[in-house]
């Protein structure tokens, strides 16, 4: 039996893609709301982390 013939027998399957989809764009949306609205001194502190030498790894 094909995966296929396992969607089509549960009930409400199309629910699935749709909610992901919701979820995925809302995510999106406010990471990028968020990446536009930071403070630009924050950012550009974050971006220097990785090749700071006076960071300590544990």
């Amino acid at each position: 039996m094909k995966f296929i013939n396992y969607l089509e027998s549960i009930t409400g399957v199309s629910v699935y893609p749709l909610a992901s989809l919701f979820i995925f764009t809302i995510f999106f949306a406010l990471a990028s709301f968020w990446a536009l609205k930071a403070d630009k001194g924050m950012i550009d502190h974050i971006s220097h982390i990785p090749l700071d030498d006076n960071m300590t790894s544990k």
